[in-house]
């Protein structure tokens, strides 16, 4: 039954793209309720916070909670918020709820010129450089050579890179959560979810020099009212000179492809890579940018690999976001 379960879910996200809307909007509300975590110890809290930018609109904030302490922080280096709280250690209740309205549009960038114009890399270095998992020399940029070999421009390496990661990784759904993105781990045993798919891509785009970011949100039902818990998404932005960043999911190509039950040769699957490429869907939201993320204020264990899930320390130890009733979290949505 859990199986079925899954199966109705993962086909209510992937129908054709011409019947996808261009926009959603509606309540997206976090619970949060840490009390079952060890008492006696100090606990602290930080959550994914949205923001608005050029394609989605958040309104209508709301948090509530008994905390001791709260704030909207952001790191030092991507500038990614967190709504951050913390209880003190003869707290008895743990609790937070977070709302917001958030309105999402559809992403298509299309007519992407091939004329490129002069930019400076040292302007994008930082979406260049090796992450903790990510690294872009050795075997990685020896792959990158070999797929773009010929290619001379930015636009022509990301598309060669896309074509590749459409071909040669495909979706597992064993992998816990997202996927952790482990880069060199998924050369050899390509199979994986979002963050594992759209790091390959990363990495070999930034050691071809294209710049390249992962963006971590979490999709939108379709439904009246939806549990969103266990819905988060990667995505990935690449800086083509002339355009700005231009976004790609070859993630979703291949869960359309597990799906449906699509062969790379498939008419379908043609039509889902050309909508990814360059197009993302509007039933999703972004919440964050970067890996390796010390959080503010900073956590006490190492940095964060990515930070899509509620994150918690008690008495300095972190707790387990993959587990979402062990941790104590549910996201909801309800459309608007």
């Amino acid at each position: 039954m859990k199986r079925i379960l899954l199966s109705m879910l993962a086909l209510s996200l992937c129908v054709a793209p011409a019947a996808w809307a261009k926009s959603r909007a509606g309540v997206v509300t976090v619970e949060v309720d840490l009390s079952k975590q060890d008492a006696g110890k100090q606990t602290k809290l930080w959550i994914p916070y949205a923001v608005s930018d050029k394609n989605q609109t958040v309104g209508d904030v709301k948090v509530s909670g008994d905390y001791a302490a709260s704030g909207v922080y952001t790191d030092k280096v991507n500038g990614t918020p967190a709504l951050y709280a913390q209880w003190d250690k003869d707290a008895k209740s743990r609790k937070l709820t977070y709302s917001f309205v958030v309105e999402r549009e559809e992403i298509r960038v299309r007519d992407l010129s091939a004329e490129e114009p002069s930019w400076n890399k040292a302007d994008y270095a930082e979406y260049l450089q090796p992450t903790s998992m990510g690294p872009v020399d050795g075997e990685v940029r020896k792959l990158a050579e070999s797929i773009t070999k010929g290619k001379k421009t930015v636009l022509a390496k990301a598309k060669a890179i896309y074509d590749w990661t459409c071909e040669n990784m495909y979706r597992d759904p064993a992998t816990v959560g997202c996927g952790k993105g482990d880069v060199c781990s998924l050369l050899k045993q390509p199979g994986g979810k979002c963050t594992d798919i759209s790091s390959v891509y990363i990495a070999l785009a930034r050691a071809a020099g294209v710049p390249a970011r992962e963006v971590f949100g979490v999709r939108l039902g379709k439904k009246a009212e939806e549990d969103i818990t266990t819905w988060q998404h990667c995505w990935v932005e690449f800086f083509l000179p002339g355009t700005g960043w231009v976004p790609v999911d070859p993630a979703d190509v291949r869960k359309a492809m597990l799906v449906e039950k699509l062969e790379l040769k498939d008419a379908k699957t043609r039509e889902y890579r050309d909508y990814f490429w360059g197009g993302i869907d509007a039933y999703r939201f972004k919440v964050a940018l970067g890996r390796d993320l010390v959080l503010n204020p900073p956590q006490a264990g190492a940095p964060l690999n990515t930070f899509g899930y509620p994150y918690a320390e008690v008495d300095g130890k972190a707790v387990n976001f993959y587990d979402p009733k062990g941790f104590g979290y549910r996201i909801l949505f309800k459309e608007k």
